[in-house]
């Protein structure tokens, strides 16, 4: 476990002096503050506009970081060549894939909640106080970046940046709509489309799953069974991922 953590946080001092992380985080930031000026012209429900731009932010922010981040965490090893001085040493490939992992977690744990912190900061400067209500859909955020991460660190163990985004946004935008997506297969003709898209449901991420930023909007907290079931979904969805990480990585051949 000492060399997974070693390589998590070297991992994590590579992204923190990556520009795109800074990049994104100023445009996060510039989007939640751009809530402010919103508010000025809008004749009600200030509150919620702040939040829900500022939740979304948060979001779409994370999403990009994880994903252009991700993408190049095995990729950078193998094209620089330092993959062949680190499986030299006494590390297992799958300590690496976890190091790897977890040092982009750590990374996006950080960014999530300097954004989360700005966003109160505003909602609280703006006079409406505290918003611990959204809390509970930030965690859910972070949980579903976490998957989206390790999707990213799938498909950066086999192939190229440029596939790897390709593959995992478009896996982002399924999870997000597969709800309407099964239920438009489901009326196409046909049981073998049908139970295909059935299928596909339950294989491919569900992201919705984590969604609650309405509730927390509105100022409802979500239920607490949906909040730990949502949890348990995309920690068991990551482990799968991972592994399927580490089977592909194991059989590479860098030779």
């Amino acid at each position: 476990m000492r060399k997974v953590l070693a390589i998590a946080l070297n991992t994590f001092r590579e992204t923190v002096r990556d520009k795109i992380l800074y990049t994104l985080l100023v445009f996060a930031f510039a989007m939640i503050g751009s809530a402010a000026v919103l508010v000025r012209i809008s004749v009600r429900a200030e509150a919620r506009i702040i939040q829900d731009l500022g939740l979304a932010a948060i979001s779409i922010m994370g999403v990009l970081m994880a994903v252009f981040v991700g993408i190049t965490l095995v990729y950078k090893e193998v094209d620089r060549r330092t993959i062949f001085t680190i499986i030299s040493k006494p590390v297992q490939r799958w300590q690496f894939i976890l190091g790897k992992y977890l040092g982009l977690l750590l990374t996006l744990l950080i960014n999530v909640a300097a954004m989360t912190g700005g966003l109160l900061l505003l909602n609280r400067g703006l006079g409406d106080g505290w918003a611990w209500a959204l809390l509970p859909a930030v965690w859910l955020i972070y949980a579903e970046l976490a998957l989206v991460t390790a999707l990213a660190t799938f498909f950066s163990s086999f192939t190229t940046p440029v596939l790897s985004a390709t593959f995992t946004l478009c896996l982002f935008l399924i999870g997000r709509l597969s709800g309407d997506l099964v239920y438009f297969l489901s009326q196409m003709p046909g049981a073998a489309l049908r139970a295909a898209a059935v299928g596909l449901y339950y294989v491919l991420p569900n992201l919705r799953t984590f969604d609650v930023k309405g509730q927390a909007v509105l100022g409802q907290v979500p239920d607490l069974r949906w909040m730990v079931g949502a949890t348990a979904y995309g920690c068991l969805y990551i482990i799968f991922t991972l592994a399927a990480a580490v089977l592909i990585f194991q059989r590479r051949d860098f030779k």
